[in-house]
């Protein structure tokens, strides 16, 4: 993991929490459809499989380093809750007043109403999209965490994988597979290529690419990804799923993984793109651009804060800012993210001081930090 590459990653992180933020603020009930284009090229939920690749490449780094389950599983729970749990209390909250404020802003499909244990229930233990577990539910206005149910199941999975042997690995991984559900084994494919682009970028063994190919890879698949879109291909892909499971409903049963074949061949092409980034980034010389690269790193450090409470906050202010006030989207705009930075600066860029503290209560080791 050479400093050049760790920086491109996080620059793709900031990027795709952005996209994320931009897709679901082009929702016609935040920006009058001003910007609907970006709902329509699917910007959100690209960026998510975007993430999913990066998680594996990530974890896959993290797990070499962690070494046992016991650290490995620490390091994950706490990079998790310690965002996750504040959060969640913030949904609530943000939803109860925007609620009455006006429902009008909360229509239906984008908020589901639970109580308040079933809401923390969901939340704690990140199962809201687990097939296995309960219907599948919405926590409030926070549609995005469906994206954390798979995470922790793919987290699990890997783990298991990896620190596990005989019985009970296979055991265990069957266990978490069967309460996941089809949905979210669907696309762990697509974090697994993460998986296996950071053993094929850290195997010192691996045949080195030349700068020719790792430019044609590093340039040319992000091409692909735009011109493959503009063809309609992810639509096509779509008609084909649909066929494959008429004449069953292939968005009730796939839900948010209906998109699975084109999120597949996304995937593939962000595997390839980092392939060919890796050996250049190794390369490369940031100390020229010092001020560029903390930037950088700096966005990247809210980036899960930016995703896991950007849209109880649109929700929020949708229902709260007048629609007559001037520059209303940069109001938008401007808030959501003082919101969403603010609370990273209080709950994700500290992970290390909450790690030891947690570490002097429990007596033991810090644990390595990890992403």
């Amino acid at each position: 993991m050479t400093r050049g590459f760790s920086l491109w990653l996080d620059t793709i992180r900031a990027l795709a929490a952005f996209a994320v933020l931009f897709g679901h603020m082009a929702h016609i009930r935040f920006t009058g459809g001003d910007y609907y284009f970006l709902r329509d090229w699917n910007i959100a939920s690209d960026a998510v499989v975007v993430f999913f690749v990066i998680s594996g490449l990530v974890i896959a780094f993290a797990a070499e380093r962690d070494g046992d389950l016991r650290t490995y599983s620490y390091n994950r729970a706490t990079r998790i809750f310690t965002v996750m749990v504040p959060a969640l209390i913030l949904t609530l909250l943000f939803d109860a007043i925007g609620t009455r404020i006006t429902m009008d802003a909360y229509p239906l499909g984008y908020y589901q109403h639970l109580s308040w244990s079933e809401f923390l229930f969901r939340g704690l233990t990140l199962t809201p999209q687990w097939l296995g577990v309960m219907d599948p539910v919405r926590l409030g206005s926070n549609g995005p965490i469906w994206s954390l149910s798979y995470e922790v199941a793919y987290y699990m999975i890997f783990g298991f994988a990896v620190f596990l042997s005989g019985a009970r690995r296979l055991v265990l991984i069957a266990v978490v597979a069967f309460l996941a559900g089809v949905p979210i084994l669907a696309l762990m494919p697509a974090w697994l290529l993460g998986v296996l682009v950071w053993r094929r970028v850290s195997d010192p063994g691996a045949a080195s690419l030349s700068r020719p190919v790792a430019w044609t890879l590093a340039i040319g698949a992000p091409l692909a990804m735009v011109a493959l879109k503009w063809a309609g291909v992810a639509d096509a892909l779509a008609a084909l799923t649909a066929r494959v499971f008429a004449p069953a409903d292939y968005n009730a049963v796939l839900l948010y993984s209906d998109e699975v074949l084109w999120n597949s061949l996304l995937a593939i092409l962000m595997a390839l793109h980092l392939i060919g980034v890796a050996p250049l980034m190794a390369a490369s010389n940031w100390r020229e651009s010092e001020r560029l690269a903390k930037a950088i790193r700096w966005l990247a450090g809210g980036s899960f804060s930016l995703y896991v409470m950007h849209y109880p906050t649109l929700q929020l202010l949708d229902a709260s800012l007048p629609e007559s006030l001037p520059l209303y989207d940069l109001w938008l705009l401007g808030i959501t993210l003082a919101v969403c930075f603010g609370f990273a600066a209080l709950f994700e860029r500290p992970l290390k001081t909450y790690r030891r503290w947690l570490a002097t209560i429990n007596r033991r080791p810090s644990a390595v930090p990890a992403e």
